[in-house]
């Protein structure tokens, strides 16, 4: 059976739920919700496993924090024992609008905290990545603001659609492969 780790980025804690810099989170939910299986405590973090036509996915939510989460990143990749390419990270992205979504299979951290950590600690930047738009509507020096804010009420009505969204976008990555993934998750 073929394994797959899902990694949402995001940080621990009620007062991040709901915020922007937790939309990684927020998709892993939804899909242990739609899959019916549940988080529990494991090391590092949050995990839910899912079987899905065949394949083993294991939901990842690191409780280290942001900065840290290629320390759980890399447990669970060697607890699995499985390789980059069957890594999935789902992080924030305020280059991108909100709702717009790019599936990659590798690249820079793009100043991305939690990516810093996943490249550095993973050792290699060849991972795939969903970037899922969270805009960029902040004045000049309060990005951070921005990023841990709470979604507006306008955000928080998009959100269902884009939660499909981005589960359609793993299912296509884990049934189809990168490439076939990308054609359907970037138009």
């Amino acid at each position: 059976m073929k394994r797959f780790l899902v990694i949402g980025l995001g940080n621990p804690g009620d007062e991040y739920s709901e915020t922007r810099h937790n939309i990684g989170f927020k998709v892993l939910d939804h899909l242990a919700e739609r899959s019916g299986t549940s988080f529990s405590s494991a090391r590092y973090g949050e995990v839910a496993d899912w079987r899905f036509k065949g394949r083993q996915i294991r939901l990842l939510k690191p409780n280290t924090y942001m900065n840290l989460s290629g320390k759980a990143a890399r447990y669970h990749l060697q607890d699995l024992g499985i390789g980059l390419e069957q890594v999935l990270v789902i992080t924030d992205e305020i280059a991108l609008p909100f709702g717009k979504t790019r599936l990659r299979g590798n690249g820079s951290d793009g100043g991305h905290n939690g990516m810093k950590s996943l490249i550095d600690l993973l050792g290699s930047n060849a991972f795939p990545r969903l970037r899922v738009g969270i805009g960029n509507d902040y004045p000049k020096g309060q990005q951070v603001q921005y990023v841990l804010g709470q979604w507006t009420a306008e955000e928080r009505e998009a959100l269902p659609p884009l939660m499909e969204k981005c589960t359609h976008c793993v299912e296509h990555l884990v049934l189809e492969g990168l490439s076939r993934a990308m054609t359907q998750c970037n138009r």
